[in-house]
């Protein structure tokens, strides 16, 4: 009876631990919502966050480095796409966009490099400081960037405790542009590296005298 009952408080924290995150896993493109993880690279750490900011996990998740067994749709420059999650996004936090262009495919690309530029940083809104939580994430791609095959990177940062670690909520979606421009978007970064300790956004305290914010990493891209 002892080693069920040890077995069980197991298992009932294991399920505590995967119900208690949430994970993009849904991409949305040319008005199909796909099922989960049929464009979006699978992770294999549940829906928990990485919060080490050295990782290499901080670009496409635990499990994400590549995406042989993930799908590549085709998108065109400037349409709509949407991320949705197994559970709305509930931890206080910015969300933002990246994307990075692939050297050959999307499927074979770890996303290493200099390579990663923002489209999108959704803050709070003052006054009030209040967030955008919700399911799904819905923007669009920029019209002028060129055509080929990107990562598509959304991520939401939760600072709802403040003086303990920022979590990461990370996916890589893969995607091939059709009808692209000619714009070298930036500024690029690395990832890890676009993100330090240090920033104001990473060690805000939302619960005292929270009246400014600033989204960690690069400026938002524009054409």
């Amino acid at each position: 009876m002892k080693g069920f009952t040890l077995c069980t408080a197991g298992l009932l924290a294991l399920a505590s631990q995967v119900s208690g995150h949430y994970i993009f896993q849904q991409l949305t493109a040319n008005g199909v919502k796909n099922p989960a993880f049929t464009y979006v690279r699978k992770n294999t750490n549940y829906n928990s966050p990485v919060t080490d900011l050295a990782s290499n996990d901080l670009r496409c998740n635990v499990g994400g480095a590549t995406g042989g067994s993930t799908g590549t749709v085709s998108v065109a420059a400037g349409s709509s796409v949407s991320f949705t999650l197994d559970q709305a996004v509930y931890h206080q936090g910015p969300v933002s966009v990246y994307m990075a262009k692939a050297p050959t495919t999307a499927a074979a690309f770890d996303g290493s490099g200099n390579v990663w530029f923002k489209i999108l940083d959704i803050g709070p809104k003052f006054p009030g400081g209040t967030w955008d939580l919700k399911s799904t994430y819905t923007f669009n791609l920029p019209k002028c960037i060129s055509s080929g095959e990107y990562l598509l990177r959304i991520q939401s940062l939760a600072i709802h405790n403040p003086g303990s670690t920022p979590q990461f909520y990370i996916s890589c979606a893969q995607v091939a542009v059709t009808g692209g421009g000619s714009t070298d978007m930036g500024p690029k970064v690395a990832i890890p590296g676009a993100f330090k300790a240090s920033d104001p956004g990473y060690t805000a305290n939302i619960y005292n005298q929270f009246t400014s914010y600033t989204v960690p990493g690069p400026s938002v891209a524009s054409c």
